[in-house]
């Protein structure tokens, strides 16, 4: 029996279907999500969201949000969410700099520094889904 998942933003559906696992990047840690999986209702942190689907894999840059497990069916309300082949490798490397390069001279607001800490880390995110697709690797810190 596989899952019902779905992967939602405010702005369009990104995924609908059945696949056979999902590992997602949950706020406490990786979560891994096969049938029968018990009701939960958790944060996401921005992270790599990996679907499996018979002998294939797909992954997903996800920027936070939430995932709801019900049964065999998983609801993903993501802050943001791309598809590997959807990320442009360019824009989201000149985005990683930018935040690196403010990160230089840190905000003194604790609430600028966790939105420049959390652009960083979806740039990271983002960029590693793409190069894992494209086949070139970006050295990331981990």
């Amino acid at each position: 029996m596989p899952l019902h998942l779905e992967i939602v933003t405010a702005e369009r559906e990104v995924f609908k279907g059945e696949v056979d696992m999902v590992n997602a990047p949950g706020g406490d840690g990786d979560m891994g999500i096969l049938p029968r999986h018990a009701p939960v209702l958790s944060t996401l942190k921005p992270g790599v969201l990996r679907v499996k689907i018979g002998n294939d894999y797909q992954e997903f840059a996800i920027g936070g949000g939430f995932i709801n497990i019900l049964g065999d069916h998983v609801i993903i309300l993501a802050d943001s969410a791309e598809r590997a082949e959807e990320i442009d490798i360019a824009r989201a490397e000149a985005a990683r700099l930018r935040a690196q390069e403010m990160l230089k001279n840190p905000p003194a607001n604790k609430e600028d520094l966790f939105r420049l800490e959390t652009a960083l880390r979806k740039s990271e995110v983002r960029l590693k889904v793409a190069s894992r697709r494209s086949g070139h690797r970006t050295e990331l810190p981990s």
